[in-house]
């Protein structure tokens, strides 16, 4: 005896790419293309900023020594990291490359003024390193090169990796 036939049950695809990953992408390409930018404005000049020369000089005045190494270093993780976020590629490690910075930031230049911009405090720096480890957190979505790869999901693990990563090389330099 054969079991009764069952109903059809209809199967809906669910979308190649949804609302979120297109709000996602829509983050990751604002962030990361602006703080691109501003690595660029250190690095190379444009975009209004001064250089290398000129902002390893305000590296140097801030104790940083040599001024111009630390510069590079700064604009490069920005650069770097903003390019890796807007692409959505090694995303933890272009999250910690941000976080790291703007750890700096905030223990050099920000944190004495207190928590608004207003004053020069830390409030624009706390939300770069926020939305850089929310980004590592919650994974670069589907419209992103990092996709393929385990990290590419984000969680738990991406999201410890970046604020590591990025803590501990910002220690680094602020010990030396």
């Amino acid at each position: 005896m054969r079991a009764p036939p069952q109903p059809a049950t209809r199967v809906s695809a669910k979308p190649s790419v949804s609302a979120g990953d297109c709000g996602l992408l829509l983050i990751r390409l604002t962030f990361g293309l602006l703080m691109a930018g501003h690595g660029c404005q250190k690095l190379f000049g444009i975009f209004g900023g001064e250089g290398l020369a000129a902002t390893g000089k305000g590296f140097a005045r801030l104790g940083y020594h040599p001024g111009t190494v630390y510069a590079a270093l700064c604009g490069g993780s920005e650069f770097l990291g903003g390019l890796g976020l807007a692409l959505g590629l090694f995303t933890p490690l272009a999250s910690a490359a941000l976080i790291g910075v703007m750890i700096n930031a905030m223990v050099t230049v920000t944190a004495a003024h207190g928590l608004w911009e207003t004053q020069g405090g830390v409030e624009f720096n706390v939300c770069i390193a926020v939305v850089a480890l929310a980004i590592a957190a919650i994974g670069p979505g589907r419209l992103a090169l990092d996709r393929p790869f385990r990290w590419g999901k984000g969680g738990w693990p991406e999201a410890a990796l970046a604020l590591c990563v990025g803590g501990v090389s910002a220690a680094i330099v602020l010990s030396l």
